[in-house]
């Protein structure tokens, strides 16, 4: 047993945009959210329990490896709006690009990934009815997550 704290999840992912409302329009195209609230130069975006804080002032260049992963219900539906606005996508195996301000999304979709989401955030964000494939429920099974 150790005495140190325990990483428990991620309350948010703070994004450095060069201009609010453009970046806001932007994601409004390539995805559905509610918008949390607004402050000076910062805009939250709604994703259940978790949420995007997008403030305003980018001034280091695009990121290359360093990225965060949006976890979508659809990523097929990110992957044509993503060819619709003209974005870049990267290569690899995933559904990687950079938005006009250089910061670098990897979607992925909920059918795939290992972690699930409690009722009440299902509820909230319309996936009730999302299922996992069976890789995704055997390793949900496997950690001792299920």
């Amino acid at each position: 047993m150790t005495d140190s704290p325990r990483l428990i999840g991620i309350n948010h992912v703070a994004l450095e945009v060069g201009d609010l409302d453009a970046a806001l329009e932007l994601y409004g195209r390539l995805f559905s959210f509610e918008l949390r609230g607004r402050a000076s130069g910062m805009a939250f975006i709604d994703m259940g329990d978790q949420f995007l804080a997008l403030s305003e002032g980018r001034s280091q260049p695009p990121d290359d490896d360093r990225h965060f992963g949006l976890v979508v219900d659809d990523k097929e539906a990110v992957r044509a709006a993503v060819e619709r606005e003209g974005l870049r996508m990267l290569p690899g195996r995933r559904l990687d690009f950079r938005d006009p301000w250089g910061n670098r999304f990897d979607v992925v979709a909920f059918a795939d990934i290992q972690f699930d989401r409690v009722p009440g955030v299902k509820r909230k964000l319309g996936i009730e009815g999302l299922e996992k494939t069976d890789d995704a429920r055997a390793e949900i099974r496997d950690r001792g997550l299920g």
